[in-house]
């Protein structure tokens, strides 16, 4: 029954009924233009219902299972299609799209460069101490040679724990020394005592003489030298070592480290306190510096200067830049300035005929002549100015007064970092000798003094801090001694130090921060460079091997300062993540929509297969 079951859609009593309409509306209907098309094939099917009906079973339809056959397989390769589709986007293409759109960032240190913020200086500095006879005692010159190791942290506000350690290696003198320890004078016996080859830098040379030695004054009990030498006075007395060992220390520590030095050094890394503005005045550190000599002559109808300035640089300045060419690179140049004013009115004074520039007034000196200088907008190092004004014929003389309204005896000042400043009167005899303009000649000794003290001062190059009862030399035409160029040495290494942990610190937390800064390969290499020298620096310091310490503690501060600056780290800085979705939307949703489509329609159909089908009866 079957054709009975697919076929006999209508009551058998409306059969009739059904013929009967169908010839009514055949025969007075419209025509075959406007019959409806659906109804037709309606009424098609019914009066081939009723055909089937008559005759018995309907047959199989052969014409219905011939069109499955031809759809089918379309409907099957368009599936597949989709989901080939559909796979290689997101098997190829959405992994490739990921792939070239994301962030590069190089992999970096971070745990290195965390580690370095407790990282602890050790800044060993070997001392030899070398007994004369008659220096200690004779049981205590039997122990002869040993070392003894001094150390103690300096107490600074600041993560760098850092640590000073004197290593002292006693030894006896060799038979030169005594002959050269044994001459009239501490001068003498220094120049027979030549330096040794082999003395590396930051290490020094202590000779201990015998109590009574006329090498010293009586009422001295040490003697510094320009050299990395010292004297010390010996004492016969059972606490020899002990007491010869503390006047060692003071002698090494004057000549080495002290808390002032690496406080210094250390003054942009410390927080305020009441001593810092002094501390302050050196300048950072640097690969190079520039320094210009300019003379401002505001009124040149009234003063014709002149002055030796190459002369001069070659015989005061450049010895003391030869001596100081380890903490880097120096250029040299000098300019004449005509009708350049200092910009602040002096103060007359009616009892000594005289002007006066205040010490409130002198910041306001510095900003008009600046500007007329021109030399550090365009430098890539820090520049020292060094000003020598004739003042005019209208404010002259012209003197600088001090905090308490006496006039200062270099009449100059300097500013931090910046350079000097020094006003150079020209005699009064000479208007009445000759007529305007007068011919002025300058002192260039005179100047130079000042102009070296200055530099010294700006380089961090103070008097040190003698021990009571010492004798101190000064520098020789250098204008530095030996042990000074250490300390400074000895202060970079520390402030470089510090600079490059501050900076790599700094940039790990911006990279970890902000997660589209590209990172580079060539900016990770400059961060490993980094990381590497400081810790190649720190080993070295603790070794006591100061050239080496400097050298790696000026790698690491320009490779992270190389990396810090990188201009490819702001190449997507601006760029956020919701603007590449904003871009990459209309690109991708006409294609993503269809292959969506088609997969949710294949789901559905697949979901409609699976269910079991029912029966109809």
């Amino acid at each position: 029954m079957r054709g009975w079951g697919m076929w006999c859609a209508r009551d058998p009593s409306d059969w009739g009924s059904g013929f009967a309409s169908d010839r009514i509306s055949s025969a007075t209907g419209p025509g075959p233009s406007h019959r409806n098309p659906w109804e037709s094939r309606w009424r098609g099917s019914e009066y081939l219902g009723l055909l089937r009906v008559g005759c018995g079973p309907a047959p199989e339809p052969t014409s219905g299972a011939s069109v499955d056959l031809l759809v089918l397989p379309e409907v099957v390769r368009g599936k597949r299609a989709a989901l080939f589709f559909a796979a290689v986007a997101i098997v190829l293409g959405l992994p490739l799209w990921w792939k070239t759109t994301e962030t590069y960032r190089a992999s970096l240190p971070y745990s290195e460069i965390s580690g370095l913020n407790s990282l602890q200086l050790r800044l060993m500095v070997p001392v030899t101490v070398v007994f004369t006879q008659e220096s200690v005692p004779l049981d205590d010159q039997e122990k002869l040679p040993f070392t003894v190791v001094h150390e103690r942290e300096i107490p600074l506000k600041y993560k760098l724990k850092i640590k000073c350690r004197f290593q002292k290696a006693y030894r006896r003198a060799l038979d030169h020394e005594e002959e050269a320890l044994s001459s009239g004078s501490v001068q003498e016996a220094e120049t027979m005592l030549a330096e040794p080859l082999e003395q590396a830098e930051g290490s020094l040379t202590v000779y201990v003489i015998s109590e009574h030695s006329p090498l010293l004054p009586k009422d001295m009990m040490s003697y510094i030298g320009p050299k990395r030498t010292a004297v010390v006075r010996g004492i016969m007395h059972r606490e020899a070592f002990n007491i010869i060992g503390r006047r060692i220390i003071q002698v090494a520590q004057a000549m080495s480290l002290t808390e002032d030095v690496l406080a210094a050094a250390l003054a942009d890394h410390l927080p305020e306190d009441k001593w810092s503005s002094d501390k302050r005045r050196p300048l950072k550190s640097s690969l190079g510096y520039e320094i210009t000599f300019s003379l401002l002559n505001p009124d040149p109808k009234s003063h014709d200067v002149h002055w030796d300035i190459e002369g001069a640089v070659r015989r005061f300045v450049q010895p003391f830049l030869n001596a100081l060419s380890a903490a880097g690179n120096f250029s040299v140049d000098s300019q004449i300035l005509y009708y350049a004013m200092l910009g602040v009115n002096p103060r007359f004074d009616p009892a000594s005929s005289s002007y006066y520039l205040a010490t409130h007034s002198l910041p306001h000196v510095i900003n008009p002549v600046e500007s007329r200088l021109g030399s550090s907008t365009a430098s890539l190092y820090p520049v020292l100015n060094f000003l020598l004004y004739v003042p005019e014929l209208a404010h002259s003389p012209l003197y600088i007064q001090d905090k308490d309204g006496a006039p200062v005896a270099t009449n100059a000042f300097h500013s931090p970092r910046w350079g000097g400043i020094m006003i150079y009167n020209v005699d009064p005899k000479a208007y009445n000798a000759s007529e305007l303009p007068v011919r002025v000649e300058v002192d260039m000794v005179r100047v130079m003094e000042v102009f070296l003290a200055q530099l010294r001062l700006l380089f961090g190059i103070a008097q040190p801090q003698v021990p009571p009862k010492c004798l101190f030399s000064g520098p020789k035409s250098e204008g530095i001694m030996t042990w000074e160029l250490d300390r400074l040495l000895w202060a970079r290494s520390v402030e470089n130090l510090a600079t490059a942990t501050t900076t790599l610190t700094s940039l790990a937390q911006l990279l970890g921060k902000i997660s589209n800064i590209v990172i580079k390969d060539d900016v990770a290499s400059e961060v490993y460079r980094a990381v590497a020298a400081v810790q190649k620096a720190a080993e070295e310091l603790a070794s006591g091997h100061l050239a080496s310490a400097f050298a790696a503690s000026q790698e690491a501060v320009t490779s992270s300062e190389r990396a810090f600056f990188d201009p490819s780290l702001l190449h997507l800085l601006y760029f956020p993540d919701d603007q590449k979705f904003a871009i990459y939307i209309p690109l991708f949703l006409p294609m993503a929509v269809p292959i969506l489509l088609s997969l949710f329609k294949i789901f559905l159909e697949t979901r409609k297969s699976w269910k079991k089908p029912e029966k109809i009866d």
